[in-house]
């Protein structure tokens, strides 16, 4: 039987909600209607470039998403569909208990609950700019963007490393770094939180086109704490 493309294309776009691109949410979406397949068949039914099918299938299998079977030829099936949704539950309910203990502590503290919205993405590179310039002692970008962040904010992160600032990043594996900074290694990224000296927070979109601020050292503190939790919940140097 045929594969439903328009279907699996809607199946594709709300994937896409879990943080996966294009080719990975096609990708997956064609792995899940075959049951077991080499990265070329995925290919065919998702309709992406063979050139990019195998890239695109152990980036699956390295986010948990897909599994590579034993032998050869290369064949790869979907995660236990369980497990996947029980993983993004536990991460979806964390982050609505932050939201909540975020909701529950800054009326008693009597703090405003002042979040700037910015649209745009030279808007949001500036305001990750001017954070970083406003940096004194510890700078924590949490990102799978840091392609982007590197080359675009080089100056400034250079900057502010030769005063003597601690640069962290936590980012997915295989992402260079500047040099001179700390990293921690995470799967699943999706969003951009920047922490600034604990006083200063920027939570931004997957495409780092929208972003909310904060200067609210309340806030900001939050938000240092769940990334450190983040941190915390599985080491990966």
């Amino acid at each position: 039987m045929e594969a439903n493309t328009e279907e699996l294309s809607k199946i594709a776009e709300m994937l896409k909600l879990l943080g996966l691109s294009s080719y990975e949410a096609q990708g997956f979406a064609a792995l899940v209607y075959h049951g077991v397949a080499n990265a070329d068949t995925v290919a065919d039914t998702a309709r992406i470039p063979r050139t990019s099918a195998y890239k695109v299938m152990e980036s699956l299998v390295q986010k948990g998403f897909a599994k590579e079977t034993e032998g050869r030829p290369r064949m790869f099936k979907p995660e236990d569909m369980n497990k996947i949704r029980s993983e993004f539950q536990e991460k979806l309910d964390s982050l609505f208990h932050s939201l909540k203990d975020l909701q529950d502590m800054l009326p008693s503290k009597g703090e405003p609950q002042l979040v700037y919205t910015i649209y745009g993405t030279q808007k949001v590179m500036g305001k990750l700019a001017d954070m970083i310039n406003l940096t004194e002692k510890e700078l924590i970008i949490c990102t799978p963007r840091v392609r982007e962040i590197r080359t675009e904010l080089k100056k400034n992160l250079d900057n502010a490393i030769k005063r003597g600032v601690k640069v962290v990043f936590v980012t997915p594996p295989n992402k260079r770094i500047p040099p001179n900074t700390q990293v921690f290694r995470k799967d699943g990224l999706i969003a951009t939180d920047v922490v600034s000296d604990q006083v200063r927070a920027m939570l931004a979109g997957p495409e780092m086109d929208a972003c909310g601020y904060t200067d609210n050292p309340a806030l900001a503190l939050h938000v240092y704490q769940f990334i450190n939790m983040m941190i915390e919940s599985d080491k990966i140097y």
